[in-house]
């Protein structure tokens, strides 16, 4: 069967909001916007026509779609204008299947009578004059037209003195509902105007809270994703410093992770993924679980590394992404350590009386996910009694120093944890000193991930 023509009602030049040109044979010529085709807008739309509806400036030319049940053909509508003096255009739809048709994307609002029968009605499929809504549901036909139409205004219609029916349909979600004996023009284009801005600050506030959530969610999931070092029974002291670069992220491509195993050896990694993107902070935490079940497995070193690169491998979305990694064992008196580099900076060392300096790389490996095959020897070095080893990024030695544009680089972080350990910082305190101070030497934010982490051996006090 068919679907019905839509019956487009009849309007003078003026209240179109165009002129109608002469056409050859002397009579009016069509109105292509009236009847030019345009794809049914549907509540499938693309997250820049979202934003573009959120942005844009309220429109000046309405359109409003009539959806009411009028067998004798005269309009309910009087004239209408909207806040610039410019008429309101009007389409009439009989039933809900012209409605869909009619349904463009210059449409702004829709007027529904609430006598309309519903789908499903024995009236429903044609015009006649069926009153109410289908079975017991009075409001069935809104619901219909608001799942049709989720992202347009609408204007209840109903009968005189029928206030309850009319509020019940702005609770189901209608802007606003309308007395049918009660219509004016002025009364009906403010009504318009009004309900098309709600519709558009309600839209607005609900992509706002669901953006919201969503961030709330990512920070929880984010926070979730650090590490939390299992050092129970060892007397070294731990600290750890994150700053990722891209903008309102919690976790980078940088990653670290501390674990004492069961011969009370401390195996602390840091590591950084090539790249700032969430792909990358991703591979950067597969890379950090993968690490800590190798070392809780009892592997170490170059063994241990083999088997990363295997991981990185696998699980990376292109054969030119990389990482660097060090990893360092502290035996259980914490007076030595073993050095594993895989072409990531050496550690700083620091202890009491003594220049803080580099631990030794010259046997620092390729990175991770370079070359197969490739090999990274382990490096003996002694600690000392008390100590602080500091296992950082290249995020806080590549920060800019003043107006000079030279990089703060290896040297002159030395330099500064040396001068702040002499004044007496240690853990928490002498990160955050170094983090706040590499900013500052900036002139603002670092725009690569920082990750730091501290260790500390401080021996207990004879009585």
């Amino acid at each position: 069967m068919p679907a019905p023509v839509p019956r487009q009602r009849t309007l003078p030049a003026a209240e179109s909001g165009q002129a109608h040109a002469a056409s050859p044979n002397g009579g009016p010529a069509e109105d292509a916007s009236e009847a030019g085709a345009t794809a049914p807008r549907t509540a499938e739309h693309t997250e820049d026509d979202t934003r573009n509806e959120a942005t844009s400036p309220a429109p000046t030319n309405l359109t409003l779609l009539l959806i009411e049940d009028d067998p004798a053909g005269s309009p309910i509508v009087p004239d209408l204008l909207d806040r610039t003096g410019k008429p309101i255009r009007v389409r009439t739809a009989r039933n809900l299947t012209e409605a869909e048709r009619l349904l463009t994307d210059d449409v702004h609002c829709i007027l529904l009578d609430l006598a309309l029968p519903a789908p499903g009605s024995r009236a429903g499929n044609g015009g006649g004059n069926g009153v109410g809504g289908a079975g017991d549901d009075e409001l069935a036909v809104l619901k219909h037209v608001l799942e049709l139409a989720p992202r347009h205004a609408v204007l209840a219609l109903t009968a005189s003195g029928d206030a309850e029916r009319g509020a019940e349909a702005v609770r189901v979600g209608a802007q606003d509902y309308l007395f049918r004996d009660e219509l004016d023009g002025r009364l009906l284009s403010r009504a318009i105007r009004y309900a098309v801005e709600r519709k558009r600050s309600d839209s607005a506030e609900r992509r706002l809270a669901e953006g919201r959530l969503r961030a709330q969610e990512n920070a929880r999931l984010e926070r979730g994703l650090l590490p939390t070092p299992l050092l129970d029974g060892s007397p070294l002291h731990f600290a750890a410093r994150y700053r990722p670069g891209r903008s309102r992220a919690l976790l980078g491509g940088d990653f670290y992770d501390v674990v004492r195993t069961p011969d009370g050896t401390v195996h602390a990694m840091i590591g950084d993924v090539c790249g700032h993107g969430p792909d990358e902070a991703a591979l950067g935490v597969e890379l950090r679980i993968a690490w800590r079940a190798l070392t809780l497995a009892g592997l170490c070193g170059d063994e241990l590394l083999g088997t990363l690169q295997q991981v990185l491998e696998h699980e990376r979305a292109d054969d030119e992404i990389f990482a660097t990694l060090c990893a360092v064992d502290i035996s259980p008196d914490g007076r030595r350590a073993g050095l594993c580099l895989a072409g990531h900076p050496s550690p700083l060392l620091a202890r009491p009386g003594r220049p803080a300096r580099l631990l030794p790389y010259d046997n620092n490996g390729p990175a991770l996910g370079l070359l197969p095959g490739a090999r990274w020897p382990r490096t003996e070095v002694e600690l000392g009694t008390e100590w602080s080893l500091m296992l950082y990024t290249d995020g806080l030695i590549e920060g800019r120093v003043g107006d000079s544009g030279e990089r703060l680089g290896q040297d002159g972080m030395v330099g500064m944890v040396h001068r702040q350990f002499t004044d007496g910082l240690r853990g928490e305190e002498l990160l955050r000193a170094a983090v706040n101070e590499v900013r500052d030497l900036n002139g603002g934010e670092l725009t690569d991930d920082v990750a730091v982490l501290l260790l500390d051996r401080v021996p207990p006090q004879r009585p």
